[in-house]
């Protein structure tokens, strides 16, 4: 079992920055892949970036190029610069473990509470 704490959301006007970090709980941070997902009001949980345990990338059409996702696995956390921020990035957003199989991550359910970050002016 790994429990994750996010933090860093907030409110941003349209064009800013958030950095939102995810430390987690355990001794195999490492090991895992890890995603950030974001939840719409009203709308499913999609997959917004992940990183496998060696460090590759890939992100959502959506974010391509204004995401950056990184982790730092001495502090067991990871982390998603979020810069030209628009208001349809608004969303709860949460980290996730997983894995990297097959060129796909995959999630386990492994959840943190989620942080809000609202994009207005």
């Amino acid at each position: 079992q790994v429990q994750f704490v996010e933090s860093g959301g907030g409110l941003v006007q349209p064009g800013g920055s958030l950095r939102l970090s995810c430390a987690a709980s355990g001794s195999r941070f490492r090991t895992y892949a890890m995603g950030w997902y974001r939840q719409p009001p009203g709308k499913q949980r999609d997959l917004v970036a992940y990183i496998t345990s060696g460090g590759s990338t890939k992100y959502a059409d959506s974010v391509k190029g204004r995401f950056t996702i990184s982790r730092d696995n001495a502090k067991n956390t990871v982390y998603l610069q979020m810069n030209s921020l628009k208001p349809e990035d608004t969303a709860v957003y949460y980290c996730n473990a997983g894995n990297y199989i097959g060129g796909s991550y995959n999630a386990y359910n492994y959840w943190g509470q989620g942080t809000q970050v609202t994009v207005s002016s």
